[in-house]
């Protein structure tokens, strides 16, 4: 039996009924992240490219918060891009901001479409939570 627990934060239940698919779930230490992306609370796709890779790191630390973890915890990521060329500069300045450098193995996939029309990205990662006291 393993020590298994769905991640639902509260600001992500309306996401939970629409799509049915838990934002997270926790095995053990170790957080398995659904595909994050730039939407309002609303579940609106935010337009402008920028504002929606800063809501895309939000949602994603949201998601990471309520199973007790940060960005310093994740252990690899994957991001999926639509026209990856074209806004990938964007991406990575909004990502050098707020996610530590070096700390975790990427893979970045350039895709046709994601979920909903006007998504430009999708982050989906895994981390491990630390002990109490672990650096």
């Amino acid at each position: 039996m393993t020590d298994r627990e769905v991640i639902i934060p509260p600001a992500m239940q309306r996401i939970v009924e629409r799509a049915g698919y838990a934002p997270a779930v926790k095995v053990g230490a170790t957080v398995y992240c659904a595909g994050q992306v730039g939407r309002t609370a609303d579940l609106d796709v935010i337009a402008d490219p920028e504002a929606q890779f800063r809501a895309c790191w939000d949602n994603l630390r949201i998601v990471l918060e309520a199973a007790g973890c940060t960005f310093d915890d994740i252990v690899d990521m994957t991001t999926y891009h639509v026209q990856m060329q074209a806004h990938m500069a964007v991406f990575r300045e909004v990502k050098n901001r707020v996610f530590p450098r070096g700390t975790c193995a990427w893979t970045a996939i350039g895709v046709a479409e994601l979920a909903h029309p006007g998504l430009l990205v999708e982050i989906k990662c895994v981390a491990v939570q630390r002990a109490q006291g672990a650096v």
